[in-house]
């Protein structure tokens, strides 16, 4: 993919996160549209149509459901799904963006206590030590929000939990290779369970939404906002799909980092909410808590993928892995072990192992030439990745809640 067109796959990806979040507030705050569950019910009728117009045009492969159980697991998934939109919306009903995102940034917290509770996962101490930042940031930004509002803090308190619960479950009902999904056939399959869910909870909690949204609908601009707001929503699932697809998830956790500190900007100069040094002061903290976590997140893993790669060496080779050396597993003039390891790899078998170690195509990373003759040896490469697929439970403190 040319440079141009990743640059336009991110331009789209900021554009439609930071978007459809500030949509949200406006219609929810300003605009006068108080109904977080009916605007959750429209994103979602747009991501099923979305969803199913791109699986008709066959423009991108969406894997099949294999299995009622499969299905059930998936539904499981969407009701989670559901529940965490709707708390976001009612969190930006009562309160401002940079205090919804300074929340929001504390999912990795969520998803290591989850972790450990569900699944008994020890993270690394660094990893541990990288949520205090996290926590003492969020702490000192909700002391001096100057529009604190305790029903908003709690609905996004309770959704960045949601998603952090969601992260976990996922890596659980879907550990098996063969039920795994990239986020758009995930999508096609959540969102009209999430709608379906949606329509009882929009009749009994709010009764008088669509009569309401008629009313605004007269003026005509209302409808175009609505509908706009909602397909936007879909955009946030098929960019995050290309940003992955087109660049690493290494890099979009890198842009996710960044985007919080965007929405905040955007949304304070759109909104002229109030803001103190010391609210900022403790957003800034919390971001910085994220992006210690995220280096620690993947240097715990390659740790553990280079342990798994010796592991897997066979005694005959067994030669000990010098962390300090690492080498190009591409081959390199004169070192015929790592030639043959990758003309043993496929492009794609390169680039995922890469992914998972967070190097990059330049050889960039921590795996020497005992690691090449290990897998070499006989051994399955995709069952040893599949193994390593811890980032199914990690948090993603930079995702959106817009995001399956």
């Amino acid at each position: 993919m040319s440079a141009f067109l990743t640059t336009v796959v991110i331009a789209g990806w900021y554009g439609s996160n930071i978007g459809v979040l500030l949509l949200n507030k406006y219609l929810l705050s300003i605009y006068g549209f108080r109904y977080p569950a009916f605007l959750t019910l429209c994103h979602m009728l747009a991501c099923s149509l979305m969803s199913y117009a791109l699986a008709a045009s066959q423009t991108v492969t969406l894997q099949p459901v294999k299995s009622k159980q499969q299905f059930y697991k998936i539904a499981t998934l969407a009701i989670i799904f559901c529940i965490t939109v709707v708390l976001g919306n009612v969190s930006l009903r009562f309160i401002p963006v940079s205090f919804n995102q300074a929340l929001g940034a504390t999912t990795p917290a969520f998803t290591a206590i989850l972790a450990v509770i569900m699944l008994g996962h020890q993270e690394s101490r660094g990893v541990y030590l990288s949520l205090i930042p996290v926590v003492i940031g969020i702490v000192i930004a909700s002391g001096a929000e100057p529009m604190f509002n305790i029903i908003g803090f709690a609905a996004a308190l309770c959704a960045t939990a949601g998603r952090a619960l969601k992260s976990v479950l996922q890596g659980i009902m879907l550990s098996d290779s063969s039920e795994k999904m990239d986020s758009l056939s995930l999508l096609l399959y959540m969102a009209p369970v999430a709608a379906a869910a949606l329509v009882p909870v929009v009749l009994y909690f709010e009764p008088t939404a669509l009569a309401n949204a008629l009313i605004l609908g007269r003026s005509g601009g209302f409808w175009l906002l609505l509908l706009f707001n909602s397909f936007l929503a879909y955009f946030v699932n098929l960019t995050n799909f290309l940003v992955t697809k087109y660049t690493s998830a290494l890099t979009l956790q890198v842009l996710g980092n960044a985007k919080g500190v965007v929405a905040v900007v955007i949304s304070v100069l759109c909104f002229r909410n109030p803001v103190t040094i010391y609210s900022m002061l403790g957003y800034a903290i919390t971001v910085f808590g994220v992006v210690l976590y995220s280096q620690a997140k993947r240097a715990a893993k390659k740790q553990e993928l280079v342990r798994k790669l010796n592991m897997k060496a066979s005694p005959a080779v067994g030669a000990p892995i010098d962390l300090e050396q690492p080498r190009s597993p591409f081959g390199s003039s004169g070192d015929n072990g790592t030639a043959l390891f990758s003309e043993r790899l496929s492009t794609s078998e390169r680039q995922a192992l890469l992914n998972k170690n967070g190097g990059n195509a330049n050889g960039n990373n921590d795996l020497n030439k005992g690691d090449m003759n290990g897998m070499m040896n006989g051994r399955n490469l995709s069952g040893l990745l599949t193994s390593m697929s811890s980032d199914r439970i990690m948090a993603r403190g930079y995702s959106s809640i817009f995001e399956a």
